[in-house]
């Protein structure tokens, strides 16, 4: 008797790190169905649609510039304070979007994830390119800022290591998407979590120059915010468009070997949830 043959074969993972890339590029249709919800669901039924993606950062920049830089006197590295700013207010938001939204992955799919099959890591992936287009279209905003102000002749100094603004937003993701597949196994059990995860991240920017720029701290306070990945990716950016912060080569591979061991991590855990998530969602 022959055998039958099947186009799809359903198995269980038998490794915790399994990406099976075959899969994924099989459901490539399906993935960029659910970028076009992720971007369409952000503002529906708003009455100023795709224009938040340029208020909000522009909002809480003047509301930096009015608490941080008016009332607070924290200095900018000699830089206009719209610009400096709006560059450390992008960087972390794309970071923070890809954590907070990662981490929410199962209880917000639970409803698919329970009904039908597909590679789970299509949403935590839909989620990464939804917040990179958000990306884009505020750094787009930035680097108008940027072109205005070099126009003017003011401190603005675009420097070689622009080449590198790529891997500096791929370091962002990886981290981002990383914690945030670590924490989605969290969510599932404990529903609170979330709200605690994002106060954390509130916290965290704060121990991260997005607000201040390094060479203002002290010794001892750098060589503590040394250990912040997130540090060196932010500051470089800010050199590279900037001319100001600081480039630290070792200190971006060290960002590079903490975004790549939280992503083994945040895979394997992802995929040993993704096993049982549907008897604690």
């Amino acid at each position: 008797m022959a055998e039958d043959k099947w186009d799809i074969i359903l198995e269980p993972k038998r490794r915790l790190l399994d990406v099976n890339l075959k899969a994924l590029w099989r459901y490539r249709d399906l993935l960029f169905l659910f970028v076009k919800r992720d971007i369409i669901i952000i503002y529906k039924q708003t009455i100023l649609g795709p224009l938040w993606f340029f208020i909000q950062p522009i909002m809480t920049t003047i509301i930096y510039i009015f608490v941080f830089g008016n009332i607070a006197n924290l200095p900018t590295d000699g830089l206009p304070q719209p610009i400096f700013y709006l560059s450390g207010i992008i960087m972390w938001n794309y970071f923070s979007e890809c954590f907070l939204r990662t981490s929410d992955t199962f209880t917000q799919n639970a409803g698919v994830f329970g009904k039908v099959y597909f590679p789970r890591l299509i949403t935590p992936i839909s989620l990464l390119i939804s917040n990179v287009l958000k990306f884009l279209i505020q750094f787009a905003l930035f680097f108008s800022f940027c072109i205005y102000y070099w126009s003017t002749g003011l401190a603005v100094n675009i420097q070689a290591e622009i080449i590198l603004f790529p891997i500096l937003v791929l370091l962002l993701a990886l981290t981002g998407v990383g914690f945030g597949l670590i924490f989605s196994s969290l969510t599932t059990k404990y529903k609170d979590l979330k709200f605690l995860i994002a106060f954390g991240v509130q916290l965290i920017m704060y121990a991260t120059p997005v607000i201040y720029p390094m060479s203002t701290l002290p010794s001892n306070i750098q060589s503590i915010l040394w250990w912040n990945p997130l540090t060196h990716i932010i500051e470089a950016f800010k050199y590279a468009f900037l001319g100001a912060g600081t480039f630290d080569p070792f200190g971006l591979l060290y960002s590079l070997l903490f975004a790549c061991t939280v992503l083994f991590f945040g895979i394997v855990i992802f995929n040993k949830t993704e096993k049982s998530f549907m008897d604690t969602v």
